[in-house]
């Protein structure tokens, strides 16, 4: 799906991914999923000039993947955050509640996709 994220639509978000979730019969994924989710939303509404992004959720054997793909050719890098930063733990954050992620740049050349994957019972 496409959307245009905005911080209010993060909400709405977190539901549909804790909806599938629920009928996968993977309701203990909700929580990691919808931070992961938030995280990796906030940086498409940071970085992405159009705030527009696509959206997947995929079910595997025995977890799910999620993908979101943007028009920013910027990949995110990993940083260390100060002790007063704000910000720049995000995708700490991500590393340490998923069992995978990674970002790629677009085949065509016109953005990335981030993407995660959470595995049920482990």
């Amino acid at each position: 799906m496409t959307l245009a994220v905005t911080p209010h639509a993060l909400r709405h978000i977190r539901r549909i991914v804790r909806t599938h979730l629920r009928r996968w019969g993977m309701p203990e994924l909700s929580d990691a999923a919808e931070l992961a989710v938030t995280e990796v939303l906030a940086n498409v509404i940071r970085h992405a000039a159009d705030g527009l992004c696509a959206l997947r959720v995929l079910r595997q054997d025995g977890g799910i993947r999620v993908e979101v793909s943007d028009g920013s050719l910027a990949l995110p890098v990993p940083r260390r955050a100060g002790e007063l930063d704000e910000d720049g733990r995000g995708l700490a954050l991500l590393g340490a509640i998923t069992h995978a992620w990674a970002a790629e740049p677009a085949a065509d050349g016109t953005g990335k996709t981030v993407w995660f994957e959470l595995k049920a019972g482990g």
